[in-house]
C-alpha cells in the first residue's frame, strides 16, 4: 500500500503552499496513469492556475531541491529532489487555457489526462478520500490491472477524456488532431509509451502521426534523443522500430538510414540491407532477454546494465549499433562476377555513425563506443572462420576491442542469426555461436586477472637501444606486449632482444 503524503512528503508541502497562496493546483498525467497500471512513477506533473514558475521557485527553496526553468513564455518550471537514492521530478505549468478542462484538452494522449485537485486530497493513516488509495504500486506487475472502480480515488478523480476506458483497453489515443502541432515530440512519445506500456496506438492517431511526421525536424536533438532512447531501453524495441519505419517516422529521427533502403545483398543473406538491420535488432533483443532471464549471467547482465550517460545503458546503445551496423554497405556495394561485395563497409559505417552520434548529442564516450561497435562488428566472424582461433588472433581481438569486446560479440551473434541465405549453413552458425560464447567467458576471466606489467617502456628504447622517439616505438611495444601476453617472453632482457630484432628488420 502507498501512502502518498507519507511516502512523498513533498506533495504535502505543495498542497500547503497552494492553500497559503490561494491557488488551485492539480496533479495530472503520468503519475495517475501509472498508479492505475500499478507502475512506480517518480515524475509528478502539476497544472496550476497562474504563477507556476514563482510557485516552483518557492517549492524548490522549501525542499532544498534544484530549480530548472523550462519555458519562461509558457510558464513551465521543474524541481528535482533526491529522495531515497532516486530523483523525484516535479513539473509545474500554468494553465494553457482559461479552465482546467480546456487545459487538459492541450495534453497529448487521453491516458495522460487524468487529474486530481490536490486540495481534495485527504490522507489519514494511509487513506485518501476515505479509503485505500492504491495497492502496492511499488511492485511492477507484468500485466497490471487497472484500479478498481470501487477505489476511493475515483471519488476525487477528474476524467474528461475517457482516460480510464483507454487504460483498460491499453490504447494510446490523441486528445485531438492538433496535439502534434503543439509539440511535435509527441509524435515520438506515442511510440515510447507504446514501448514502455505495451499498449497499442489507435489507428486514427497512427494516421495523424504519419501525416505530421515531418514536424519532428523542429524539435531539439536532445529531446528527440531522450524520447528515442526510451524505445531502445524497452523490451519491445524491434516491433516499435518496425512500426515507426512503416509510417516514415524512424527516418525523421535518423535521416541517414534512408541510404539502406532497397539495397540488395549476396547469397549469404535472405534479406536486403534495411530489413536485415531491423532483424538484427530483433535477434539481439531475443539474446538480451535470454541473458536477462539466466540467473547465472550476473557478470554479463551487470556489463550490459552499465550506465553511460543520463539514464542510457550499454544495452540501449548496443541496440542502436545493431540497427546501424551495416549502414556503410550502400556506399561500398559492388558486383564482382557472381557475387556482391561490400568491402570496407565497416569503416564507411564508422564515419556515418559518427555523424549520427553527433546529431543525437550523444556523449563522447557513447560516440566512440558506437563507432567501435560498427567498425569492428566483423571481427568475431573472422575468428570463427577457424576451427580453433589462435591465441595471437584472440589477443589482438581483445586488444583492439577493449571494453566493447562483449558488445561486439553479442552484435556479431545477432548479425549471424539474422543471416539465413542459401549460402549460410547451420553448422557454421553453431560454430560461430560457440566461438562467441567462449570469447565472452574469456573476457570476464581476463577481467579477474591482474593487468600485465610492461617489461619495457619507451624510455628503455631510448636508453638501451639509443633510439629517438618515432612511430616505430608503438610498433615495438605492441609486438612485445603481444608476445608477453602469450607467454613467449617473460623478462626485460628478452623484450630488449625482440626490440633489437624489430629495429634491425625495419
Amino acid at each position: 500500500m502507498i501512502f502518498l503524503f507519507r511516502d512523498y512528503p513533498q506533495l504535502k508541502i505543495i498542497q500547503d503552499l497552494a492553500k497559503t497562496r490561494r491557488l488551485k493546483i492539480y496533479l495530472v498525467g503520468g503519475f495517475l496513469r501509472d498508479l492505475f497500471l500499478n507502475r512506480l512513477c517518480l515524475d509528478f506533473d502539476f497544472a496550476i492556475e497562474k504563477d507556476a514558475i514563482d510557485f516552483a521557485r518557492q517549492f524548490a527553496r522549501r525542499i532544498k531541491g534544484a530549480f530548472v526553468l523550462l519555458d519562461q513564455e509558457n510558464g513551465c518550471a521543474r524541481v528535482v529532489k533526491k529522495h531515497e537514492g532516486k530523483s523525484l521530478i516535479f513539473d509545474f505549468a500554468d494553465f494553457r487555457a482559461r479552465t482546467l478542462r480546456r487545459d487538459l484538452a492541450h495534453r497529448d494522449f487521453t491516458i495522460n489526462t487524468l487529474c486530481v485537485d490536490l486540495e481534495d486530497w485527504k490522507e489519514e493513516t494511509g487513506r485518501a478520500g476515505g479509503g485505500c488509495f492504491a495497492d502496492s504500486i511499488k511492485r511492477r506487475a507484468k500485466q497490471p490491472p487497472p484500479a478498481s472502480v470501487d477505489s476511493p480515488l475515483l471519488k476525487i478523480l477528474k476524467d474528461f477524456n475517457n482516460a480510464q476506458k483507454d487504460l483498460k483497453r491499453k490504447t494510446i489515443r490523441m486528445v485531438s488532431p492538433k496535439v502534434f502541432q503543439e509539440d511535435p515530440l509527441r509524435l515520438l512519445r506515442a511510440f515510447s509509451l507504446r514501448a514502455v506500456l505495451s499498449f497499442k496506438i489507435e489507428s486514427k492517431t497512427v494516421s495523424q502521426i504519419k501525416k505530421d511526421r515531418a514536424l519532428l525536424k523542429d524539435v531539439s536533438a536532445e529531446r528527440i534523443r531522450d524520447e528515442f532512447f526510451k524505445v531502445l531501453a524497452s523490451w519491445r524495441t524491434a516491433q516499435n522500430l518496425k512500426l515507426m519505419d512503416k509510417i516514415g517516422l524512424l527516418e525523421e529521427v535518423i535521416p541517414q538510414i534512408r541510404v539502406m533502403f532497397d539495397v540488395k545483398q549476396g547469397g549469404y543473406h535472405h534479406l536486403d540491407v534495411w530489413p536485415h538491420s531491423q532483424e538484427t535488432v530483433h535477434q539481439l533483443e531475443k539474446i538480451l532477454q535470454e541473458i536477462q532471464d539466466d540467473e547465472k549471467q550476473n557478470e554479463l547482465n551487470a556489463y550490459l546494465s552499465e550506465r553511460l550517460s543520463g539514464t542510457r545503458l550499454r544495452r540501449d546503445l548496443l541496440k542502436l549499433a545493431a540497427l546501424l551496423h551495416d549502414i556503410g554497405k550502400p556506399d561500398t556495394q559492388k558486383q564482382e562476377k557472381d557475387r556482391m561485395s561490400f568491402n570496407s563497409h565497416e569503416h564507411v559505417g564508422k564515419a556515418i555513425v559518427h555523424s549520427i552520434a553527433m546529431m543525437l548529442k550523444l556523449s563522447v564516450r557513447e560516440r566512440h563506443m558506437l563507432e567501435d561497435m560498427v567498425r569492428l562488428h566483423l571481427r568475431p566472424g573472422y575468428l570463427s572462420n577457424f576451427r580453433k582461433p589462435g591465441e595471437r588472433s584472440i589477443f589482438r581481438y581483445f586488444r583492439d576491442t577493449k571494453d566493447e569486446a562483449v558488445s561486439i560479440l553479442l552484435l556479431s551473434l545477432a548479425d549471424q542469426r539474422s543471416t539465413r541465405g542459401p549460402l549460410t549453413s547451420r553448422a557454421d552458425q553453431r560454430h560461430h555461436e560457440t566461438i562467441v560464447r567462449k570469447l565472452i567467458d574469456r573476457y570476464f576471466e581476463m577481467k579477474k586477472q591482474k593487468p600485465i606489467v610492461r617489461l619495457i617502456t619507451g624510455h628503455d628504447l631510448i636508453k638501451e637501444l639509443k633510439l629517438k622517439p618515432s612511430p616505430l616505438f608503438a610498433i615495438i611495444l605492441k609486438k612485445i606486449e603481444e608476445n608477453q601476453a602469450m607467454g613467449k617472453i617473460v623478462s626485460k632482457e628478452a623484450a630488449l632482444t625482440l626490440a633489437r630484432k624489430i629495429v634491425n628488420s625495419k
